[in-house]
């Protein structure tokens, strides 16, 4: 795996990757399906662990009302037998993707109470894009938010990601974001995933 400086790479505010996405779908037509299925391959998320032998139970915070995207993601973990549970239990590794980017205010209701049964484990919690409960553009921890021991950030990293405690080791996947898209936003990106589709920002 590729190391690099955070000096090195640019940093986006939460407008940013807002506005990143949706060049990616409403300007070249690259559904967010397929990155959110690069996104899960790099992480070994759901699916791909349950096809690797790992012992996998998801736990959704609103099971009822899921976007497309992530309800069809559902529908084919109850197809493959995938555990879907109302309560989470102990396991050996957290992964922590109830909130992403798109954080506004303190996290509530179910994602609230998990965010804090996440708090409360033994095991380690890596979290998915974003520390649920972390604001993404400033850095500033909600009450409450996952306290991380390794995060895997997705296209770039999040500006509020880098000082911000809680986060853990910085880590950076690829999921194939066309180097046109920043361009056209004056974003100037080096050429990052060459060599490794995965990499560590370090300071």
């Amino acid at each position: 795996m590729r190391t690099v400086s955070r000096s090195a790479v640019p940093a986006l505010t939460a407008g940013q990757m807002r506005a990143v996405d949706r060049a990616v779908v409403e300007d070249l037509h690259i559904e967010l399906v397929q990155m959110m299925e690069n996104a899960g391959r790099n992480l070994a998320a759901a699916r791909h662990l349950a096809n690797r032998g790992a012992q996998v139970q998801v736990v959704l915070s609103e099971p009822d009302r899921l976007a497309p995207v992530p309800a069809r993601q559902a529908d084919i973990l109850a197809r493959m037998g995938v555990i879907v549970a109302c309560q989470p239990a102990a396991a050996d590794l957290v992964i922590d993707a109830l909130i992403g980017y798109s954080l506004r205010g303190d996290p509530a209701g179910t994602a609230a109470e998990l965010i804090t049964w996440a708090s409360t484990q033994a095991a380690p919690v890596l979290a998915l894009d974003t520390p649920s409960g972390l604001d993404v553009t400033t850095g500033v921890a909600g009450a409450p938010a996952i306290r991380a021991a390794a995060t895997l950030t997705l296209a770039l990293p999040k500006a509020g990601l880098l000082d911000a405690p809680g986060v853990g080791e910085l880590y950076l996947a690829d999921i194939s974001v066309p180097p046109l898209v920043y361009q056209r936003m004056g974003i100037r990106v080096p050429a990052l995933f060459g060599q490794s589709s995965l990499l560590r920002i370090v300071p």
